[in-house]
C-alpha cells in the first residue's frame, strides 16, 4: 500500500467518525428538549427532515420551526442510535442507522416506545459535515405498557 492509499483510507475512518459525532450531536440536541436552534445548525441551508408522520421539512429555517414546538410533542425522548452503515464518496456520503426511543406523548403524558431506522445523505461543508437529508422510517409507536406487538400506534 502507498502513502496515496493509506491517506484515502484514514480520510475515510475520519469521514466516518465525524458523521457519528454529527449523529450524536443530533441525538443530543433532540434529548435536550428538542434544541431547534442546536438541530438545524447541523442541516444545510436545503436539507430535507422527512418525519413520516410527523410531516416533511424543507430548508433549514422549516426544520429549525418544526423542531421549536417538538418538546410538546415529546416532553422527553432519549435518542438510543445504533448499527451504523455509513458510505463516504469525497465530499458525500449516505448513512443508515437504527432507532430505539423510550419517551413521552405530551398531550396525555403517556410513556411509549419508538423504533425506527434513519436513511441520511451527508454533505461536508468546509471541514464539517452537516445533513443533507434526514428520513425517519418508524417500524412502531406503541404505549409502554402494551408493547408493540399488543398495540402499535403504527407499522407492522
Amino acid at each position: 500500500m502507498d502513502l496515496e492509499q493509506l491517506e484515502r483510507r484514514l480520510r475515510a475512518v475520519e469521514d466516518i467518525e465525524a458523521i457519528k459525532k454529527l449523529k450524536a450531536k443530533y441525538c443530543a440536541a433532540c434529548d435536550d428538549q428538542y434544541d431547534a436552534d442546536a438541530i438545524a445548525a447541523l442541516f444545510t441551508e436545503d436539507a430535507v427532515w422527512d418525519g413520516g408522520n410527523f410531516g416533511v421539512h424543507r430548508g433549514r429555517e422549516a426544520i429549525r420551526t418544526f423542531f421549536q414546538g417538538a418538546a410538546e410533542i415529546f416532553p422527553f425522548a432519549l435518542h438510543q442510535v445504533m448499527n451504523p452503515l455509513i458510505e463516504v464518496d469525497g465530499d458525500t456520503a449516505t448513512g443508515q442507522w437504527y432507532l430505539f426511543q423510550p419517551c413521552t406523548l405530551g398531550e396525555h403524558n403517556q410513556a411509549l416506545w419508538l423504533a425506527a431506522k434513519y436513511a441520511e445523505e451527508y454533505v461536508r461543508s468546509g471541514q464539517e459535515w452537516q445533513f443533507k437529508s434526514l428520513k425517519v422510517n418508524a417500524e412502531f409507536l406503541t404505549p409502554f405498557e402494551e408493547g408493540w406487538t399488543k398495540k402499535p400506534f403504527f407499522g407492522q
